[in-house]
Order: structure tokens, then C-alpha cells, then sequence
């Protein structure tokens, strides 16, 4: 048996992990001690790890949850099941991925149409872009552009 100090240091968590996933219901100590201590069994431990895995390939706490009561009873779910799962969780990886990557394109081309000069930010193409929602080009420092203004962008 395990105090919640050991078990968190097997698993390399803090013990407050250990009391949050009590609290949400994904795991409970096997019993108390005659003190009240929090005592966890290696199956404990093993259900601990299989959360810690599940949520760092990026399951939630309800995804978990549902894989939980799956494993308890694997013989009332079929592998298409599980699959399911993982493939829904991989659907939602690739669209925040793509989403994701739309935002660093957009960011890149604002960082990129900035000179990012000590220079008065009252003409900033950061800005100016936010502001009217148009496309930034690339900052061309020195050309015909600026005509004299002392702005960076």
C-alpha cells in the first residue's frame, strides 16, 4: 500500500494531482488508515498511470473518465469503440493544429511587415493591420514608402 506522498512520487506527480483526480472522481484511495491516511493499492497506482497517459496523449478528464469505465469492463466494449475515441481526439489534434498554424502564418506576417524600431508606433503597420483588417506586406525600409515620415512601419 501506498501513503498519497509515495504514490505521487512513484508517478512523479504532486500530491495535489492525486486529490484533484479524487475529487473528479477518477481515483480513490483503496482504504484509510486508522490515522485517516490516504492509502492506494498497486491497482491504484496502475489506474494513476493509465490517467497519466491518457491525459498525455491529450484525452480530457471526461474522455478519461469514459476510457476508465471502459477498462473495467472491456468485455462489454468492442475495440471499434476505443478506436472511435482516438480517432475523434485525433480529429480535434489535426483542427487545432490547422487553426493554430493559421495564427502563427498571420502572426508571422505581422512580425514580418514591422520593423520593430524605437520609432513612434502612430503610423505602426502592427497596428494599421488590426485596426482596418487589411493584409501587412513586409517592411522595405528606406523606400519610397515612408517619403520622410519618421515611423517604422
Amino acid at each position: 500500500m501506498y501513503r498519497i506522498g509515495e504514490l505521487a512520487s512513484l508517478c512523479e506527480v504532486k500530491a495535489d494531482t492525486l486529490r484533484f483526480y479524487e475529487k473528479h472522481g477518477l481515483l480513490s484511495p483503496s482504504m484509510r488508515s486508522d490515522s485517516g491516511y490516504r492509502l492506494y493499492s498497486p491497482d491504484d497506482a496502475a489506474r494513476l498511470k493509465f490517467i497519466l497517459r491518457a491525459k498525455a496523449v491529450g484525452f480530457s478528464l471526461n474522455e478519461i473518465t469514459e476510457l476508465l469505465s471502459i477498462e473495467l469492463n472491456k468485455a462489454d466494449w468492442a475495440c471499434a469503440d476505443v478506436k472511435g475515441m482516438v480517432d475523434d481526439k485525433l480529429e480535434q489534434v489535426s483542427t487545432k493544429i490547422a487553426e493554430l498554424t493559421v495564427f502563427r502564418d498571420s502572426l508571422q506576417r505581422l512580425s514580418d511587415a514591422c520593423c520593430g524600431g524605437p520609432e513612434s508606433a502612430e503610423h505602426c503597420s502592427i497596428l494599421e493591420a488590426l485596426e482596418t483588417n487589411r493584409q501587412v506586406r513586409p517592411e522595405h525600409h528606406g523606400n519610397a514608402q515612408h517619403k520622410g515620415d519618421d515611423s517604422c512601419c
